[in-house]
């Protein structure tokens, strides 16, 4: 099974329709809404990790780009700055998903990136401003 995210972008002609739905319904796969910007009749923005069969996943892909979204990929990563990071623990007070958290035994700190939704909370949580997002 493999798993993209993706950025989807929805114009006002369509940010209403059942767009996802047909994800599952028609190309049979799995998806998580990891972020969601939707303003009815305005646009929509989404962050969405899709699972499943790979060649189900492009045909999605091309289904969603014929409908008018526009697809990018998530390519916005958080990076830590491990020289900067005094492992203090205030991002991980903030992260909502636990992809940030203090390892038990060493203190120190750990980032699942499969967890990350990329909400940037973490990043004015960060005293010593060892945490950025690489576009």
């Amino acid at each position: 099974m493999k798993k993209r995210k993706l950025v989807l972008l929805f114009p006002e002609k369509i940010v209403t329709r059942p767009i996802t739905y047909k994800l599952v319904k028609e190309f049979d796969l799995e998806f998580s809404i990891l972020r969601a910007e939707i303003t009815p009749d305005v646009e929509g923005r989404m962050l969405l990790e899709l699972s499943g069969d790979n060649d189900q996943i492009s045909k999605a892909i091309e289904y969603l780009e014929n409908t008018g979204v526009t697809i990018q990929e998530a390519a916005k990563d958080i990076i830590i700055d491990k020289d900067s990071c005094v492992d203090c623990g205030e991002c991980t007070s903030i992260c909502i998903t636990q992809a940030l958290s203090l390892d038990n035994k060493t203190g120190k700190l750990i980032f699942n990136k499969d967890k990350c939704i990329l909400c940037e909370l973490c990043l004015d949580s960060c005293p010593v401003r060892a945490i950025k997002v690489n576009m």
